[in-house]
């Protein structure tokens, strides 16, 4: 990478967009940031304006941004002054903007799960067409995107999962868990909505949806294995029966860097040697679709394709904030995914404005259906 790489971050506030310019801060000489833009956060969002001195930004509140011309989100994608993107937004807000960017022929480094959860064959084609490179940012994603060479000559994805706080506890443990004992993560720090559907497991559910979009792999290919350490991100089998896996410690700066430079690699700031000796062991196992069964519906709702994966994005995230409001238990989390699930009449191939109806709809049947269980 001879001169500085233009990039734009969508969600900055967050956790991956301020991880992302820790990143980029170590990384000064190699990026020039476009733009930065937040939802409701606008004293970070100065902050990072005063540090980082992108042209533009965006947030919910125009006229408090201080040190750069407001552009509305749209303008920003479609801003060809971009290489890359980085769309770290969590929720359905990171759909629109993500085929924006394709539309201008921008590269993404693509951090939000419901742009390919609810889109996920619009959005591949779309960028297929036009050019662009989509490299994920997700961990699991991008050691699956360093280790294939050949997709041609893949035979499986092995998605890995660290388990999440409950991986040893019982079924009545996970029907009796807090929301204090949700958010605690042994391994990765994330956001409260990514920690719960840690889990739940359904981040892999979700995950499995994404590498099918990602990496043209049919779900029947696609495994899922446990393991605690987090240390192999994940592998690959190829049809000769061997396979490949990436490791690293348990840091999101590594995936982000590697999204963003790509092709290109750097010393960043979470480079250093690894020791094998210091890990010591490695331990794996199989998911207990019991104790976690919506990567089960995660994958049926992949496998029945069209509206299925709309409908199980939204009812879990509303089911998901129920919970962290203390309105339903954890395990209630599936049970009512399962039910809207049930209940949804599956579009085959719908539109993207179909796609938002259909979340839209979902959402607020799943929100009454959680009054009637309170």
């Amino acid at each position: 990478m001879n001169k500085k790489k233009k990039i734009s971050i969508l969600g900055s506030t967050g956790s991956i967009g301020t991880q992302a310019l820790e990143v980029i801060e170590k990384l000064q000489d190699k990026f020039e940031i476009i733009a930065l833009t937040a939802g409701n956060n606008v004293d970070l969002l100065n902050e990072q304006i005063a540090k980082f001195k992108p042209k533009y930004a965006f947030c919910n509140n125009p006229k408090e941004i201080q040190g750069a011309e407001y552009l509305p989100l749209d303008e920003i994608c479609s801003n060809q002054e971009n290489d890359i993107i980085l769309v770290a937004v969590s929720g359905k807000i990171g759909l629109k903007p993500t085929l924006k960017a394709i539309e201008n022929g921008i590269d993404i480094a693509l951090a939000n799960k419901e742009t390919l959860v609810m889109a996920g064959d619009i959005v591949m084609k779309k960028a297929k067409l036009a050019g662009v490179n989509i490299v994920p940012v997700d961990s699991e994603h991008c050691a699956i995107h360093q280790c294939i060479k050949d997709i041609s000559q893949v035979e499986k994805l092995i998605i890995t999962a660290s388990g999440g706080p409950f991986l040893h506890k019982s079924i009545d443990d996970i029907k009796k868990a807090t929301v204090k004992e949700a958010l605690a993560h042994p391994r990765w720090n994330m956001g409260r909505k990514i920690t719960v559907d840690s889990a739940t497991l359904m981040n892999k559910g979700l995950e499995i949806i994404e590498a099918h979009h990602l990496f043209n792999m049919p779900y029947d290919n696609i495994d899922v294995v446990v393991h605690p350490q987090s240390i192999v991100h994940s592998a690959i089998e190829y049809k000769d029966g061997s396979v490949i896996a990436q490791l690293g410690l348990p840091s999101m700066h590594i995936p982000i860097q590697y999204a963003i430079t790509y092709p290109d690699r750097f010393k960043g700031i979470k480079s250093k040697s690894f020791s094998f000796a210091d890990i010591a062991r490695l331990d794996f196992e199989k998911p207990d679709y019991e104790k976690f069964p919506s990567v089960k519906l995660a994958y049926n709702a992949g496998k029945t394709g069209g509206s299925a994966t709309v409908c199980l994005n939204a009812a879990n995230e509303e089911a998901v904030f129920a919970f962290l409001n203390e309105q339903i238990r954890l395990f209630d989390i599936y049970s009512i995914t399962n039910e809207m699930m049930n209940r949804h009449n599956i579009i085959a191939n719908p539109t993207i404005d179909e796609i938002f109806e259909i979340d839209k709809e979902i959402r607020i049947k799943t929100r009454e259906y959680i009054k009637l269980l309170s």
